[in-house]
């Protein structure tokens, strides 16, 4: 029996509890910021933003959905604990806190090139035409020396050194970490140029992502708003559609560069989706690449030193659906820094279908802002394709992502065609961390399924027909009895285990033990394991 030996499990874990994380701090300077300019303020541009276009004020826009997490177990408990997420990716410096830490001052920063980070982007069609969303951020880099980026670098990694690491791996830890020590500039006017994008991505077939490279589009584009007091831009402007085809007369997505005046690096490309079809909405971590956030040690060099790695053979999963589903989108989300995009960019195109991207804008910087985040950009995409349906996939480490995905079920009824979540507890033992599956309690258990290995996924077409050509009986062949003509999205053969409570919880805990305890204690003993994993490796 649990209940004679809980408080004896409490009393181990009182001093886990109390733990705190040791984090170095960078202390920032009072000084005056510069601001100088990309390119010329707008003079005679000819461009009329339609009533889609919002500047960017998302805090303003939601709300922190994790405000009192644990506030009664004390301010020694990090809220990234029984969040999902990692500390390492929290608390990046910015602006004058890295013009500080480098000892720089005004004009060495003023005689600096400006960069810009282009994250590709996704166009809707409306009455007025196609609106194209840009988003990104203006920067400076500062000239870092070898030394000093060592010892930065070494903040982020446990029980080594930069010094310690093969030199491939030491060369991407210190680039990552010059990435994350960048002047971001507020108050600049950027300016971009559209052109046909003959391909995007590495998922096998020509092209790539599964869109077509259209006839035309080629226009220059000046962002109507200066860079916010973080560097971000974000906001959908009117392009011209000369060349390109109506959204609501095609089904094909197009593909176009976007190409940033004044900065060769500032290049992404855009798509343009029509107004119906298929969008996979996708996380990243742990489900397409080895991550291991639930790890810190091996999670910090994962993440800052090695070699991005796909997860298990999900490059074919997604691959066979960008060949065999026509015209489908994918739409890459995760919650990482907007400094460190590009490494995950770059994985994702070089690994997977093309496809346009959401990363945490810098105003999200604090632990309620990033658990809302998920939410703010999924409801912006599901609010700006209506007549799309989604396909939702992560895995079990991100309690934002089990109870933003339900959520969006909820919220746009039948919209979200199926929600497929990895299993990471079942699949990797290192994961001490529990899940909340109480958001599916309402959804039809058809709609989603939790996955232990991708070959599960591998002939999950979700058009509806089962793929014969390829299809081969085996083993692993999960689906093979799959109704998919119906829109089943759960092989029966999977055990599902979903208990809508929390899962995963140490000791044996299951929901009806934890039932009888108060809400503090259950989070007690999560934070405890949460800390334990911090402190321990």
């Amino acid at each position: 029996m649990i209940l004679p030996t809980l408080p004896t499990v409490l009393l181990a874990l009182l001093p886990l509890i109390a733990a705190t994380v040791v984090r170095r701090d960078i202390r920032p300077a009072v000084i005056v910021q510069e601001h100088p300019l990309i390119t010329p303020a707008p003079t005679a541009a000819e461009w009329s933003p339609t009533k889609t276009f919002k500047k960017r004020n998302v805090l303003s826009d939601i709300t922190g959905q994790v405000d009192s997490v644990l506030s009664g177990l004390g301010s020694g408990i990090p809220k990234y604990v029984a969040s999902g997420i990692p500390n390492f990716f929290q608390d990046f410096p910015t602006g004058d806190k890295v013009q500080s830490s480098l000892g720089l001052d005004d004009d060495q920063v003023r005689a600096l090139p400006t960069q810009v980070l282009n994250i590709p982007g996704y166009g809707n069609w409306t009455e007025q035409g196609w609106n194209l969303r840009f988003h990104g951020n203006v920067y400076k880099q500062p000239n870092i020396s070898q030394s000093k980026l060592d010892e930065l670098a070494n903040v982020f990694l446990i029980d080594t050194s930069v010094e310690s690491l093969p030199p491939p791996q030491a060369s991407q830890a210190r680039n990552l970490t010059a990435s994350i020590f960048v002047l971001q500039q507020d108050d600049q006017n950027v300016t971009f140029n559209l052109g046909p994008a003959p391909t995007a991505g590495a998922s096998g077939e020509q092209g790539g992502g599964g869109a077509i490279t259209p006839s035309g589009g080629n226009q220059r584009i000046e962002f109507p708003d200066p860079t916010t007091l973080q560097g971000d831009y974000d906001g959908f402007v009117q392009i011209n559609d000369n060349g390109l085809s109506d959204g609501n007369s095609t089904s094909d997505i197009q593909r176009l560069n976007v190409y940033t005046e004044g900065d060769t690096n500032g290049n992404a490309t855009a798509y343009l989706v029509p107004e119906s079809g298929l969008t996979v909405l996708s996380d990243i971590d742990d489900i397409l690449r080895v991550t291991k956030i639930y790890v810190p040690k091996e999670g910090l060099l994962n993440s800052f030193a090695r070699p991005f790695t796909p997860w298990m053979n999900m490059p074919d999963i997604y691959a066979n659906w960008s060949s065999s589903i026509p015209d489908f989108h994918f739409h890459y989300l995760t919650t990482t820094p907007e400094q460190i995009t590009r490494n995950y960019m770059d994985f994702i195109y070089k690994t997977y279908p093309g496809g346009s991207f959401d990363t945490r804008p810098l105003n999200f910087s604090d632990i309620s802002a990033t658990l809302s985040i998920r939410k703010f950009l999924l409801t912006k995409i599901f609010e700006t394709y209506p007549k799309r349906k989604f396909i939702l996939v992560a895995d079990t480490t991100n309690s934002d992502v089990l109870s933003a995905y339900p959520e969006m079920a909820t919220t746009f009824p039948g919209q979200v065609q199926c929600i497929l979540l990895r299993n990471t507890s079942a699949t990797d033992s290192e994961n001490k961390f529990p899940y909340d599956t109480s958001g599916f309690e309402k959804l039809d258990n058809k709609t989603y399924m939790f996955f232990n290995v991708p070959p599960a996924l591998l002939y999950f077409r979700f058009d509806f027909s089962w793929n014969h050509a390829n299809h081969t009986t085996s083993s692993q062949d999960d689906l093979t009895n799959l109704d998919i003509a119906g829109g089943q999205c759960v092989n029966s053969t999977i055990k599902q285990t979903v208990t809508f409570s929390m899962q995963g919880l140490p000791f044996g805990l299951n929901k009806s033990a934890a039932a009888g305890f108060a809400a503090p204690v259950t989070l007690a003993i999560i934070a405890g394991i949460g800390v334990l994993a911090w402190t321990a490796l």
